[in-house]
């Protein structure tokens, strides 16, 4: 059996940040009720959207899910959603902070009538402290956490992170403090809230460039290229090839011993180098020595000549690389589908667990396709009562 067979989750989020945790659950076996207002998530309405009309954004998070539309703010969807929350094991949410409780379907009002809800809260910046309440997203997030000002280099702007680490990472977040709050609750017999603040999550990934700002006493520059971010390992960066680029990095003696035996250049013997901190006092040396051996090789040259030898090393590759890369697709985390309706593609389950199944995923699901059907199925509503909701706009 599936590890979360038999979890009924209704997610009220948008964006990355709650339907990544719910896609997780999914994976895992949860049934995900997708909760969107009559205009829908603002990522189905992305630039290039699909056939559907729904962006690929959107299907790839969304897909394994059922939708219902349900409008949260009239009194007949808070009707409805009281209804959902009374048979479900978790409510994960991301909407503007104090919403649900404007709503009354907070976390002290849901308690009330299902002891053994849990409610799970993505927030920016958490219930408490001088940030509180403030709205967020990602590009906010890596701005107020100094990600932004430690991405790039020292004579460039601060930069935002490539991929939007932010939401996903504080989904991940969100998905271990459900699970936990799951297994609590078969001890106890009750839920809880859980809270995962983007601004917390994101912070212990900034360990190795605060620990070298102190360690400098604030000499060391806030951005370090694709050097480390602490400037406490050498050589550590990206160094041309003759067909692009390559990533080499020797995070001990023994590596570097290995590459310097491997470059076989007498300038990589000079006694400055023959220490950690000697090669970080020297990087930019160092690193002229490293490029100068990568220069004249491929970068499958380079990764051969270093196969075996345990030095970390990978090419840089560009996205369409990876979307053609063998083993990401024999991993099965990036899925290309097939169906009756034709080809598609969508994200598979990072998570993997020997004795439990994953879920296949299906298309994301279209604006409130599922609404009549959970209404009349599972929460008893008769076709009159169904046309006088969405009669209201409450559906």
């Amino acid at each position: 059996m599936t590890a979360l067979a038999g979890v009924k989750v209704v997610c009220v989020g948008q964006f990355y940040f709650a339907p990544y945790c719910s896609m997780l659950l999914a994976r895992l076996g949860a049934d995900v009720i997708k909760i969107e207002s009559p205009a829908g998530d603002p990522y189905r309405r992305l630039s290039g959207a699909e056939p559907d009309g729904s962006s690929l954004q959107f299907a790839m998070i969304n897909s394994g899910k059922r939708a219902m539309k349900l409008d949260l703010s009239s009194p007949g969807g808070q009707e409805v959603f009281r209804r959902l929350a009374a048979q479900a094991d978790v409510v994960v949410q991301n909407l503007s902070p104090g919403a649900m409780d404007r709503f009354g379907i907070g976390y002290e009002a849901l308690r009330e009538i299902n002891p053994r809800l849990i409610m799970a809260s993505g927030t920016g910046f958490g219930s408490f402290g001088p940030y509180a309440g403030q709205p967020a997203m990602d590009l906010t997030v890596q701005a107020r956490t100094a990600v932004m000002s430690t991405t790039g280099y020292e004579d460039g702007p601060p930069t935002r992170t490539g991929p939007s680490i932010v939401d996903f990472i504080g989904g991940a977040h969100l998905f271990g403090g459900i699970v936990a709050a799951l297994y609590q609750r078969e001890q106890t017999g009750h839920g809880q809230h859980v809270e995962v603040a983007l601004q917390d999550a994101i912070l212990p990934s900034l360990s190795s460039n605060i620990a070298g700002l102190i360690n400098s006493g604030g000499a060391m520059p806030e951005r370090t290229g694709n050097r480390h971010g602490g400037l406490a390992v050498v050589p550590y960066n990206a160094y041309r090839s003759s067909d692009g680029w390559v990533t080499v990095l020797c995070p001990t003696q023994a590596h570097w011993d290995r590459l310097r035996r491997i470059m076989d250049d007498p300038a990589a013997d000079d006694p400055r180098f023959a220490t950690m901190d000697g090669r970080c006092d020297a990087a930019e040396d160092v690193d002229r020595v490293v490029e100068r051996w990568t220069s004249t090789l491929t970068k499958e040259q380079v990764l051969e000549a270093l196969k075996g030898t345990g030095i970390p090393a990978a090419p840089v590759l560009t996205l369409s690389e990876v979307l053609e890369d063998e083993h990401i697709a024999a991993r099965g985390v990036l899925r290309r589908m097939h169906d009756d309706a034709g080809d598609w593609i969508t994200l598979g389950n990072p998570l993997f667990l020997s004795d439990s199944p994953t879920v296949e995923p299906t298309r994301a699901p279209r604006l409130g396709a599922d609404t009549a059907a959970i209404l009349r199925d599972e929460l008893g509503f008769d076709d009159a009562e169904i046309e006088s909701l969405r009669t209201a706009g409450a559906i």
